[in-house]
């Protein structure tokens, strides 16, 4: 340990005319923590993650909690917490108190709660027959802004559905007058459960606050049963449960290093990256419960809200549209891009299952929420990636038209049990056809996506990777600083990788505009849809 470097990060985080008590505090935190030894890596592993040809996504050298922890809200509730001398409540009341008080004792990469329970489901027993709308909605109001003010982070996130009821309709509204960006949201959407005007009426929602996300329900049973949850941007993990760590693959660099064509990097290439990932998940992992002790001294486990059995690695990838531009020009002929032509997708497929298959037969430790190995994830990007697109995705701005778009992504999504996303940006037409917009969601999950995402492109909320900002927090956000630490992520995101130059769909009926009425062309950015 430098303590000299030490001592100039910590007077740079201490010093920051940018940032607040609680911002500097958690920068002196992980200040502190990357100080520490890494756990012991093999020479080649250390290699490859000082070259960021694998990554760690800065977490910090040591972990003293998971990454991402979904406590069992609706046990502590039924139960009570011992360790927080809290009784289960008794009405509506005690329970969003209740809940106020855990949010701020449970831990995550962030500091803060990336999980805040499926809040419908949970609340719904405590509304009472003869409470009026009017008076939920103001309950629900108050427990929302101390949320946004309590829980600062875009992370911080809360799930819905996949059945109707008052609470979920209430949020909604409450959502559309608040428009504050904490917390995030998905919508759990069952064709045989969730009324299509519910999903009109959360389309309507994101229309104003860009909230919330929309889950493929039926393929995130499939994968974890039915206590699974979507956390901060689009991890879907067992609630209960969680992930131990994120390491990711670089696909762009892993090609970079490769001198052969496709084939040989499927064959040969492949499971070199894929093992030194695995060896640098599985060091982090093995520090965090042998080392850290967390799931030995830790309320929330000792309680049973979390359960070690429920936890795993999450694997994550990205580069795959560079990756798959750079293998498919070796091939020669015409050249081809990702997002457009057919030898270009069909290899991203085959990349992705390649790589499904080999995490899928590396065992790894107390990875059993996984079934013993990691959960593969599309990983969105973090501000400081450079000239690299996050996971699957198409290029931001090079975007193909709304049905192109989806039959690119729909192909990936099935293999990835642990989240991953498209965003997709429309104009102002589809505010004046929100029907459209329930078609198009209820089709894509018909043909396989996992969870579908849109921005409205005027709309004062922007997606970055997953997670929303204002527009207005990110001006003057140097001078000034600003209250979600998001921000500050959102601000950089935006200089590196554009985020608000995302192709823009327009939503239109073919039938009342015929020069829309055929297909868009390959390489337009506006499609019908």
């Amino acid at each position: 340990m430098n303590l000299e470097l030490l001592a100039l990060d910590a007077e740079a985080a201490v010093t920051n005319p940018a940032t607040g008590y609680g911002q500097k505090l958690r920068q002196l935190a992980a200040v502190a923590t990357s100080a520490l030894p890494y756990p012991a890596l093999s020479p080649e592993c250390r290699r490859a993650l000082d070259e960021r040809v694998i990554c760690d996504m800065y977490e910090g050298h040591r972990p003293y909690t998971p990454r991402y922890v979904l406590p069992d809200y609706a046990r502590a509730l039924r139960d009570g917490i011992r360790h927080l001398e809290l009784e289960p409540p008794a009405d509506l009341d005690d329970a969003l108190s209740f809940l106020t008080i855990l949010y701020g004792h449970v831990p995550s990469v962030t500091t803060y709660p990336v999980y805040l329970g499926d809040l419908d489901s949970l609340l719904e027993p405590y509304v009472p027959a003869d409470l009026c709308d009017e008076e939920l909605d103001r309950k629900l109001r108050r427990f929302w802004i101390q949320l946004d003010r309590l829980l600062p982070d875009a992370f911080v996130h809360a799930n819905l559905g996949p059945r109707d009821g008052r609470v979920v309709r209430s949020i909604l509204r409450v959502e559309r007058s608040l428009r504050q960006v904490v917390p995030n949201l998905t919508l759990k959407v069952d064709p045989d459960l969730t009324p299509a005007d519910l999903v009109s009426d959360a389309v309507r929602t994101v229309f104003v606050t860009g909230k919330p996300h929309f889950a493929n329900h039926q393929m995130m049973v499939a994968d974890h049963g039915e206590r699974y949850a979507v956390v901060s941007c689009y991890n879907s993990l067992k609630i209960g449960g969680g992930a131990h760590s994120l390491v990711r693959l670089n696909l762009k660099e892993a090609v970079l290093r490769h001198d052969g064509d496709a084939a040989s990097f499927l064959a040969d290439a492949l499971p070199r990256w894929v093992e030194l990932t695995c060896e640098l998940g599985e060091a982090r992992i093995r520090s965090l419960v042998e080392q850290q002790g967390f799931f030995d001294h830790h309320f929330l486990a000792t309680e049973g809200l979390v359960e070690l059995d429920r936890f795993s690695l999450m694997f994550g990838l990205f580069g795959m549209a560079e990756a798959t531009n750079l293998l498919a020009a070796r091939e020669g002929g015409a050249p081809v891009r990702y997002g457009y032509d057919e030898r270009a997708n069909s290899l991203a497929v085959s990349i992705t299952a390649r790589v499904a298959a080999l995490v899928a037969a590396r065992p790894l430790p107390y990875c059993d929420g996984g079934a013993g190995v990691a959960y593969l994830h599309a990983q969105s990007g973090i501000d400081l990636d450079l000239e690299v697109t996050a996971g699957t995705r198409i290029p931001v701005g090079d975007e193909p038209g709304m049905r192109e778009h989806i039959a690119v992504c729909a192909p990936h999504h099935r293999f990835f049990a642990a989240g991953i996303s498209d965003v997709f940006h429309v104009d102002d037409t589809a505010v004046g056809n929100p029907q459209a917009m329930v078609d198009i969601i209820r089709g894509a999950f018909a043909v396989g996506m996992r969870d579908f995402t849109f921005n409205l492109d005027s709309n004062e909320f922007i997606r970055i990777t997953g997670y929303l900002v204002r527009k207005s927090d990110l001006v003057g956000i140097g001078e000034h600083g600003a209250r979600h630490s998001s921000d500050y992520l959102a601000a950089t995101a935006e200089l590196n990788h554009t985020v608000t130059t995302r192709a823009v769909k327009r939503i239109t009926a073919a039938e009342l505009s015929p020069s829309l009425a055929a297909p868009s062309r390959a390489g337009s950015p506006a499609g019908t849809a």
